[in-house]
């Protein structure tokens, strides 16, 4: 196979290798395509640098790239995935019972490579999670930062290991049983290093998005760069083995066609499930609480597999803190309401008014939709890193927001760090190259806080390494208290999910709920089961007698039968009737 690049607004294309210009010809089969082979062809073998000249121009690296050696701007590199024997067979984990754990691979360790992780998976096995969902790990100018910014959405990072790296943590974890999935970025690509536009119309003014032109999903040219998304989708789910994507802010792929890229690209991902005899799925981050994004294409929806759950996210986090500002504020209102809402009918708007947007929002799920397909959780990379200092809830709000998130009809996610409540914190950080657009960012951030009364020198410096070394951490936390003792609780939720049906059982018909506002606590039945929260200082008794206390995260009273929560603390029962 030799070299080949879509750029249909050029009229000479080369491809430099070893110093030296090949030309190019135009494939008559392909319109726009350009092409090598046959005799005097320059190598395309492993480890292999190249170049594309568009025009006589500078050299510019691939569009479908695999390995970037020397960062976005430099020369290509040739990657043969047949070289990588796979140590560990795999026939996948499906996402129906799972248990997906968030992490970032810069931080998840202080050396921030995919080999430092794979070396901490045995945790995340003893856990009792099973899989693990990566944030972005295409390349991006610098070392350090989210990875939201990615520009070469075919390869891999080079400072966290590149494309062999990724392999050998898919691998391992492959190997502890644990499945992975991938958070990729479709709907924009970073402010530096992005050299797309050179090549062909990947972008279009005709929508604009928070980031600029909005990626090419329905103007003239967009076919190829469907194609060009769908392929990059499909190899990181075949060639590194990948059990599921995360799609980001899927609300801001702008798409006016009849057959919409997401519907385009469900298809393509089952399609490759049934071929490699893998279970594959895609999880979409959606704000639009529309039903159709997880509905069956047959059905007249897009058909993606599963969607996260802000809503049900913001009725827990104004439970535990009290906050009610930004979008916090409908759901601060009445916060057991809203998470008794959120529990049973998955989205809090559902065509109510929601005034952070000024109008109404979203409209009701179908009640026999399987709650599998919605992600709970009680923190997110978001939800954590879009604070002013990054700070996480604390141990006591997490005991509180894991029987929740362990016990509810979702698929439960945790973010690193959350199961033994990590002290340090999870900021925003980058390390952009370019020092005005790391001024702006910097600069942006400041401001930005600085309209809700946080002062400039509070906000951590996004480009101060401190920043990100803050984030990183710290594994020595685990084996000492408090965080023993909150890690113990996470893994018996787990065990209890995993060993009881009925808290997997994705039918919310099995689900009640019942609460008191004032006395800040809440009872959720999942058929025979319960499990009880209570959010105030003070013991509480609640309306069970006669129960069988399942798991607990503090020793209860004895009190005769009654159902006496201390303040502060969740149980998980069995049995029981209500007070007569």
């Amino acid at each position: 196979m030799g070299y080949q690049v879509w750029a249909p607004q050029a009229r000479q294309v080369a491809v430099r290798v070893a110093g030296r210009d090949h030309p190019m010809r135009s494939d008559p089969a392909r319109t726009g395509w350009w092409l090598t082979d046959g005799a005097g062809a320059p190598p395309h073998e492993d480890g292999t640098r190249y170049a594309f000249v568009l025009d006589g121009g500078e050299p510019l690296p691939d569009p479908r790239s695999r390995r970037q050696p020397d960062g976005p701007d430099g020369p290509s590199a040739v990657v043969d995935h047949a070289r990588y024997t796979w140590r560990h067979p795999w026939t996948g984990r499906q996402l129906p019972g799972a248990v997906l754990y968030e992490l970032h691979i810069g931080t998840f360790t202080r050396e921030g490579t995919f080999d430092a992780a794979a070396a901490r998976l045995a945790h995340l096995a003893s856990l009792g999670v099973s899989h693990v969902e990566l944030m972005p790990v295409c390349p991006f100018p610098g070392r350090h930062g989210w990875g939201y910014d990615g520009v070469a959405l075919w390869a891999v990072h080079e400072p966290y290991g590149g494309p062999a790296g990724l392999k050998r943590f898919v691998d391992t974890a492959h190997g502890h049983g644990l499945g992975v999935v991938l958070d990729v970025v479709h709907n924009h690509l970073g402010p530096s290093g992005d050299h797309l536009p050179r090549f062909g119309p990947y972008f279009t003014e005709r929508h604009q998005t928070p980031w600029g032109a909005a990626v090419n999903l329905d103007a003239p040219g967009s076919d190829e760069v469907r194609d060009f998304l769908l392929g990059s989708a499909l190899a990181w789910l075949r060639d590194y083995r990948l059990d599921g994507l995360r799609l980001d802010a899927v609300h801001a792929l702008a798409d006016t066609r009849a057959l919409p890229f997401l519907e385009e690209l469900s298809t393509a991902v089952d399609a490759l499930a049934a071929e490699t005899g893998r279970p594959l799925f895609l999880i979409a981050e959606s704000d639009l609480n529309d039903p159709r994004t997880t509905a069956p294409r047959d059905a007249g929806g897009i058909g993606l597999h599963a969607q996260w759950s802000d809503d049900f996210h913001h009725a827990l986090h104004t439970a535990l803190t009290g906050e009610s500002q930004g979008y916090y504020a409908d759901f601060a209102r009445a916060p057991l309401a809203a998470l008794a809402k959120t529990l049973t009918g998955v989205w809090f708007h559902d065509g109510t008014y929601s005034s952070f947007r000024g109008r109404a929002h979203g409209r009701p799920l179908p009640g026999d939709v399987p709650r599998h397909r919605f992600l709970g959780y009680a923190q997110t990379h978001d939800q954590i890193g879009n604070r002013a200092t990054g700070d996480r809830l604390t141990a006591g709000q997490l005991t509180l927001g894991a029987a929740l998130v362990l016990t509810a009809p979702f698929t439960p996610m945790l973010f690193m760090g959350e199961e033994w409540g990590a002290g340090t914190p999870w900021q925003f950080f980058t390390d952009h190259t370019d020092p005005a657009l790391a001024d702006a960012v910097r600069d942006g951030r400041r401001r930005e806080f600085a309209e809700h009364g946080w002062p400039a020198s509070s906000i951590p410096d996004p480009q101060d390494p401190a920043t990100r070394l803050r984030s990183c951490l710290d594994w020595s936390e685990p084996g000492r208290e408090p965080h023993a003792g909150l890690l113990r609780w996470y893994r018996t939720l787990i065990a209890l999910r995993a060993a009881e049906p009925e808290l997997a059982d994705p039918d919310t018909a099995a689900v009640r709920v019942e609460f008191d506002e004032d006395a800040r606590w809440i009872l959720v039945h999942r058929g025979t089961l319960c499990t009880a929260v209570n959010f105030a200082d003070q013991p509480r008794e609640l309306p069970l007698r006669g129960h069988q206390v399942l798991a607990a995260s503090t020793e209860l009273p004895c009190t005769g039968g009654r159902l006496v929560l201390p303040g502060g603390s969740a149980a998980v029962v069995r049995g029981g009737t209500g007070r007569g």
